[in-house]
C-alpha cells in the first residue's frame, strides 16, 4: 500500500469494486492514473476472506488529487454525508462529468448525483459562488430559486436568473 504524501487524502471503502471504481474514475478525469495496487495474499485470509490476488488497496490520482480505495467488504456503504465537488468552468464540462458519472448511477437535485458505486458527487459551475455571494441579494435569491429546480446545473439559466 502506498500512502500519499498529501497531508489529507480520501480513503474510500468498497466491498469488492475498488479496482473497477478507480479504473472508472481515471477514465473520466484528465490528469488521472492508477498509481499502485496492493493485492490480498493467503496471509490473513481467515480474517479478510478475500481471494489471493484480488485487489486490496488501489492508489490513484484524479486531476492530481491522491485517493486510495480499499476492498474491505460489505460492512460499510457510502452516503451523501460525504461527496466530491467538481468545479466546472463550462457547460461542456458539466455535461461531460454528469453523463459519465451517472452511467449506472442516479441523478439527484442541485448538481448532486450518485455514481454506480454509490459515491456522491457534486458537479458545480465555478461561477456559482460568485452568483450567490454578490452584493445583489435579489439576484442571489433568483439564482437559488433557479438551481433548486435543477438536477444538472445549467450555467446559462443561472446567469439569466441572476440578471432577472
Amino acid at each position: 500500500m502506498q500512502l500519499s504524501h498529501q497531508k489529507i487524502s480520501p480513503f474510500l471503502w468498497f466491498d469488492t469494486q475498488a479496482e473497477e471504481a478507480a479504473e472508472f474514475y481515471v477514465s473520466i478525469f484528465e490528469d488521472s492514473r492508477i498509481v499502485a495496487i496492493s493485492r490480498y495474499s493467503e496471509a490473513g485470509k481467515e480474517r479478510h476472506g478475500k481471494e489471493p490476488g484480488s485487489a486490496m488497496v488501489v492508489s490513484f490520482e484524479l486531476c492530481g488529487q491522491k485517493f486510495s480505495a480499499l476492498n474491505g467488504g460489505p460492512q460499510f456503504k457510502f452516503s451523501e454525508a460525504i461527496s466530491f465537488a467538481v468545479g466546472c468552468e463550462t457547460q461542456a464540462e458539466i455535461d461531460h462529468y454528469w453523463s459519465k458519472l451517472t452511467e449506472g448511477g442516479q441523478e439527484s437535485q442541485c448538481g448532486w448525483l450518485k455514481d454506480r458505486f454509490g459515491v456522491s458527487w457534486q458537479i458545480v459551475p465555478s461561477i456559482l459562488p460568485e452568483l450567490l455571494t454578490g452584493s445583489d441579494r435579489d439576484a442571489a435569491n433568483r439564482v437559488t430559486q433557479a438551481f433548486m429546480q435543477m438536477k444538472k446545473f445549467d450555467i446559462e439559466a443561472l446567469e439569466r436568473a441572476a440578471k432577472g
